[in-house]
């Protein structure tokens, strides 16, 4: 799942139309699409993540820009 580089959800949502900022984890190909769906979380244990709760969201992007975050 990918790391998603922010400290809450309600940051993520105050960056939509702006690039995302992440991180890869997957062995098996890229997660992120500039152009679709994917499920992210931050990792507040992990020491390339962000913040002190995790959270998980629905990432939309469109043209490389979130549009959307559920």
């Amino acid at each position: 799942m990918m790391i998603l580089r922010y400290n809450t959800k309600k940051e993520l949502k105050q960056n939509i139309g702006r690039p995302l900022k992440y991180i890869e984890t997957s062995m098996h190909g890229d997660e992120y699409k500039p152009d679709g769906t994917f499920v992210g979380c931050n990792r507040p244990h992990d020491s390339r993540g962000m913040g002190t709760r995790e959270f998980f969201a629905q990432v939309t992007m469109k043209n490389g820009l979130i549009h959307k975050v559920s």
